[in-house]
């Protein structure tokens, strides 16, 4: 009983949704899924096909976002000026921090795209390619399609290059992982990451 209200607490501190962990470095980070209003934006990565040298990681979404805002994408200075429930430390997730957010929030109860997606070396645990049924819809009806807090079916970027022409997104209807290219307008939801062993 103790440990759940401590969690709870954490969670309502933190100013939204907790999707699960991530190691940075030799840190693990509490992802902090923003709530959509407020959080969630529609935008190109880049009007430029631009090779952004520090927009590649899979894990670090500050230094991505931070890396994209300096060479010029509107949509991550938005998110680097957004302040939500007194926190402005909000950034685009990174590929895998991406992933955490479908695996912890899938609004449908499609089937699971599995050629290859969810493979995330980041994530504590480690996750693994989807099933047709795993992961499920979430159990948070908040999150469910048409919830408060729900993603829509459409495709999210992350805010890891793929290339100068492509960078990294996630489809919230079935999670399929692909790149695409960086001018096509997606949505964004921001996350804030919190350091757990410092």
């Amino acid at each position: 009983m103790s440990k759940q209200f401590t969690i709870n607490a954490f969670i309502a501190a933190e100013g939204g949704y907790f999707a699960g962990r991530v190691r940075i470095g030799d840190s693990v980070f509490g992802v902090i899924t923003s709530p959509k209003d407020g959080g969630e934006m529609t935008g190109p990565w880049h009007t430029a096909a631009t090779d952004i040298e520090g927009a590649r990681s899979y894990f670090d979404s500050r230094a991505n976002t931070v890396a994209m805002a300096e060479a010029g994408s509107e949509i991550a200075r938005q998110a680097l000026a957004t302040t939500i429930n007194g926190h402005s430390d909000w950034v685009i997730p990174a590929r895998d921090v991406l992933e955490l957010l479908y695996r912890a929030h899938k609004p449908t109860t499609e089937a699971n795209y599995t050629w290859r997606s969810g493979d995330n070396p980041s994530s504590l645990p480690a996750g693994y390619p989807y099933t047709d049924t795993s992961p499920a819809q979430s159990s948070s009806e908040a999150f469910q399609a048409s919830g408060q807090e729900a993603f829509t079916d459409s495709w999210y970027w992350s805010s890891t290059q793929r290339s100068a022409h492509n960078a990294w997104y996630q489809y919230f209807d079935d999670g399929n992982q692909d790149d695409f290219y960086k001018s096509f307008e997606a949505r964004v939801r921001l996350v804030r990451l919190i350091q757990l062993d410092a």
